[in-house]
């Protein structure tokens, strides 16, 4: 009965599983950060490439923002 009571006072294993827990929510706030980042940059690229696709298939003169 000792060892069972015994066992069941060890923390040794708490630490490292807190420690598990805590890398998940940094882990996955990481991986949200990267998706949503990533789909800001990929939009604000594409439309830099538009803009300048736009300014050198017109005539710069007449083209609004060249």
């Amino acid at each position: 009965m000792t060892k069972f009571i015994n066992m069941l006072r060890d923390d040794s294993g708490a630490s490292a599983a807190e420690y598990a827990l805590i890398l998940a929510i940094v882990g996955s706030g990481i991986a949200l950060a990267a998706i949503f980042l990533g789909g800001a940059i990929s939009n604000s690229l594409r439309s830099t490439g538009e803009e300048i696709t736009t300014c050198t298939t017109a005539d710069a003169t007449t083209a609004s923002g060249c």
